[in-house]
């Protein structure tokens, strides 16, 4: 039996493969346009591209600066790695969801002063994984402290540019709730579909 009132539920394809390294010609027309693209798992090496990128774009001019989060994994601390970065910029940063984004990369998008989607792109509200922690026992637990420290700061962020209850934040996050655009929109998670077309 068909239910014409009900929306489909969104699609989520698992992270493709690492992929090889943007062409030179491109990242550096990219750049000059004060594009980044953040692509891929989020790890510390990532993180420190994506920040020296944002940073040496906000030095250059004061033009917003658009960042292309494609990435639907990777590690909490190296997400706020990218998110102190863009604290630190006094250029406008738009942040862009072409296709998948989702887990730590999550922090980056909330940290952004604009955040848009295209119109297929999914959003996946899951909780970050922490970073592989070694060591003795005190170090292992003092790792354990930071992660949930920055767990509850990207919750509490996520608070303000949502509008939406802590609580239902951490229930999202929890049950890792997945977003079309549309409903990205209406969470309070974006501001613009990008391409979308105003009713006639």
């Amino acid at each position: 039996m068909m239910f014409p009132h009900r929306q489909p539920e969104p699609q989520w394809s698992p992270p493709p493969a690492a992929d090889e390294a943007m062409p030179a010609w491109l990242e550096e027309r990219l750049f000059d346009r004060r594009l980044v693209m953040l692509r891929g798992t989020l790890t510390g090496p990532v993180a420190s591209r994506v920040a020296a990128a944002l940073l040496t774009l906000d030095a250059a001019g004061e033009d917003p600066v658009e960042l292309h989060v494609s990435a639907v994994d990777g590690e909490l601390a190296a997400a706020f790695a990218v998110v102190d970065a863009i604290d630190a910029m006094r250029a406008p940063l738009h942040a862009v969801i072409p296709g998948q984004a989702g887990g730590a990369p999550i922090a980056v998008l909330a940290a952004a002063n604009r955040r848009l989607a295209y119109r297929h792109a999914r959003i996946r509200f899951n909780e970050p994984r922490a970073a592989a922690a070694a060591g003795t026992a005190d170090e292992v637990a003092a790792a354990a402290g930071q992660y949930l420290r920055e767990l509850d700061e990207l919750v509490v962020r996520l608070a303000e540019v949502t509008g939406q209850p802590r609580s239902r934040i951490e229930d999202d996050l929890s049950a890792g709730r997945m977003f079309t655009a549309e409903q990205a929109k209406d969470y309070g998670l974006i501001d613009e579909i990008v391409g979308s077309r105003p009713p006639a």
